[in-house]
């Protein structure tokens, strides 16, 4: 009897065809596009399809998202059902994208700045609309690829495990250790 391995799960971004090795301004702004509309509390079709509505059109860039303007967006969140957030989603989009385009120019400036992916995180967290739950998004897939391992965070030091290896590593002898309990 043959047993099925379970099917590979490509990441978010590979399902979109979105292709962050490739490190391109291109690529990194449609992940950025896809974060912020599934940074909404609404179903992943539905972001999904927004996401693809604003691809076929071409907006791919800050300032092409800046010249399509408000009623567009709305248009085109609308053709994907994202009813409920079109307006501020589309206000959203317009804003974080002249914040982007004012303070940094592009997305590979940004990262540029950012020496670790805490720092991405908190610049990211700048933006007026962006918050945690964009960032981590946002943050969770580039880390791997835009940051070497060593900056991916700061791990705690773990401390040995036994009460012996620490004294050691802290330099208390046993002396320190029982003096407080003698008379």
């Amino acid at each position: 009897m043959r047993v099925k391995s379970p099917p590979s799960r490509a990441s978010i971004p590979e399902q979109l065809g979105i292709n962050l090795v490739s490190r391109k301004e291109e690529e990194l702004f449609k992940w950025f596009l896809a974060c912020l509309l599934y940074g909404k509390p609404i179903q992943q079709e539905i972001a999904e399809r927004a996401y693809s509505r604003l691809v076929q059109e071409k907006l791919l860039s800050p300032a092409a998202v800046l010249r399509a303007g408000w009623d567009k967006l709305v248009r085109l969140l609308d053709d994907a059902h994202y009813v409920r957030y079109d307006f501020s989603t589309a206000a959203k989009l317009l804003e974080v994208c002249q914040q982007l385009k004012e303070r940094y120019g592009t997305l590979t400036e940004l990262m540029a700045q950012a020496r670790t992916a805490s720092e991405l995180s908190a610049k990211l967290q700048q933006f007026k609309h962006i918050g945690p739950v964009t960032a981590r998004i946002f943050c969770r897939e580039l880390t791997p690829i835009w940051y070497r391992p060593g900056e991916l965070s700061q791990p705690m030091r773990r401390l040995p495990r036994r009460r012996s290896q620490r004294r050691k590593q802290y330099g208390i002898t046993r002396d320190h250790c029982t003096a407080r309990f003698q008379g």
